[in-house]
């Protein structure tokens, strides 16, 4: 099924030939019959009138479905959990009673010999290729073995909490690989910040990184903080256009309406950008103030403009999960953690289950009632590393912004001189040297009489934030207006005015 997923313009979707095949080890017929002949033996055996109508064997758990008799009340297995598990000699037992949506209870069994679900089952599934989501991942399979797919749109931030090794960098993994293997360079994007310089170098040089991978604290800080003037440009330029949000700005940016007297759009659509932060603790430790406030703002407005976050910590204390981010980042998942303390911090409510590790998971998007049990995807360094390959021996286009890069390096500059992030009116790179386009600029939006940053993108081929830069450049110098909501900028100097001005300025 190698061509399972389009060739999107340039970009060569990697096939699904890189990842490996489940492999299940099938648990023996015999052995789950007699389970369940011993769960209904030890039922009767109380007094207990049920009987077994259905088994669902997933790939940790197995859950036998029971159908209590008229007279029968749910305590009354409910308390027998303990007598089960004895009979069963399991080494974890479960009870959903009752199963939501059904007329039974569910015992689940954990399997003697678990199956390890790879990342290419979900992928090669009906319900991921049939998923309209933008921004699709896979999440795991549930306890009756079906799969789950979510759409980091919907979420549309994603607070990970869990002890070490118990799975958050494979989940993170499976994101990333699930975007990849879904969008192109021009739909998504990523900014990734891993402290603990382990697990996101791997991407180091995907076209879909906006810079190269964070693992400087400090430089972290500054990368939120160009995160939030971009929601703030992104929120402007939403003004300009009269839409609401980063689906109808793309809807308008090609639709006839948004085109010039030439015919050209005055507009190009904009990516979608997923910030993945591999170890809160490490960045609240540094720059805790700068962190706090740059991610409350993103998690506010980031879902209008195509910002989405996913942030991952080891320690689940109040000191790094603080109230300010918790209350603004409504989807979690929780992993295996060393108290229900912890479980509590992540959840805001206790797990009843225990959970196991190796990708064990509660998943608790916002638009869920109830955390639910998933058994998470695992996916290899190896797979990782030939998804990475593939995608960088096949980019045909460099779309890395080389000039982001070099306004994180002078905001991080700025921090440590004055101990804080710039304000909007302090905006990086707005004042400073002039831009060796900013003459050449000048000279084309006068003789074509209209201005846009868009047209600088296509004429000189450079990138969004280098084109605003020019553009604002431009504005302070009095050849074009400024930006308005209501108006397009206006080209105010002729020729020999702006000649005239290059030669007193510069």
């Amino acid at each position: 099924m190698t061509d399972m997923f389009r060739t999107k313009e340039s970009y060569p979707l990697p096939p699904i030939a890189l990842l490996d095949k489940s492999y299940t080890r099938e648990e023996d017929e015999n052995e789950i019959k007699t389970t369940a002949d011993k769960i209904a033996d030890t039922l009767l055996s109380f007094g207990v009138d049920a009987i077994i109508t259905d088994i669902n064997r997933g790939p940790v758990y197995t859950r036998y479905e029971l159908k209590p008799g008229r007279k029968v009340r749910v305590r009354e297995i409910v308390n027998l959990l303990d007598e089960i598990k004895l009979r069963v000699a399991a080494k974890e037992i479960s009870i959903k009673a009752p199963i939501p949506g059904k007329s039974t209870i569910g015992i689940d069994v954990l399997n003697k010999t678990p199956s390890l679900l790879h990342l290419r089952e979900l992928l090669e599934s009906r319900e991921f290729r049939m998923y309209r989501g933008k921004l699709p991942f896979a999440v795991g399979k549930d306890i009756e073995g079906r799969n789950v797919i979510y759409d980091l749109v919907s979420t549309p931030h994603l607070l990970l909490g869990g002890a070490t090794g118990t799975g958050k960098s494979v989940f993170i993994h499976t994101v990333i690989l699930s975007l990849l293997y879904t969008n192109s360079p021009k739909e998504v994007q990523f900014l990734m910040i891993d402290p603990q310089m382990v697990e996101l170098p791997v991407y180091k040089r995907i076209p879909h990184l906006i810079m190269p991978v964070i693992t400087d604290a400090r430089k972290s800080s500054a990368a939120l903080n160009w995160a939030v003037a971009e929601m703030e440009k992104r929120l402007r330029l939403f003004s300009a256009a009269g839409v609401r949000d980063i689906d109808g700005f793309n809807s308008f940016a090609s639709c006839a309406s948004s085109l010039n007297e030439d015919g050209e759009s005055q507009y190009d659509p904009l990516p979608r950008l997923v910030i993945i932060i591999n170890e809160l603790a490490d960045l609240m430790h540094a720059a805790r103030s700068e962190v706090e406030e740059a991610i409350y703002r993103l998690t506010r407005l980031g879902r209008i403009v195509g910002i989405h976050l996913i942030i991952s910590t080891q320690r689940p204390s109040g000191n790094v999960i603080t109230g300010l981010i918790k209350a603004n980042m409504l989807s979690r998942i929780a992993f295996a953690v060393p108290s229900q303390t912890d479980l509590r911090m992540i959840l805001n409510t206790a797990g009843a289950e225990k959970l196991m590790g190796n990708g064990d998971m509660l998943f608790f998007p916002r638009d869920y009632n109830k955390p639910v049990r998933i058994q998470g995807a695992f996916v290899s360094d190896s797979e990782v590393s030939s998804v990475v390959k593939y995608i960088i021996a096949h980019d045909t286009e460099d779309l890395f912004d080389n000039d982001l890069h070099r306004q994180v390096a002078s905001q991080l500059e700025y921090i440590q001189l004055y101990g804080d992030h710039r304000t909007e009116s302090e905006e990086i790179n707005t004042n400073g040297p002039r831009d060796e386009y900013f003459a050449e600029a000048g000279r084309f939006i006068i003789e074509k009489n209209k201005a846009s940053i868009g047209l600088f993108q296509r004429v000189f081929k450079i990138g969004f934030n280098r084109a605003a830069k020019i553009m604002d450049q431009l504005a302070e110098a009095g050849v074009v207006s400024e930006e308005s909501s209501t108006t397009a900028r206006q080209v105010l100097m002729t020729m020999a005015e702006f000649e005239q001005f290059l030669e007193e300025e510069l």
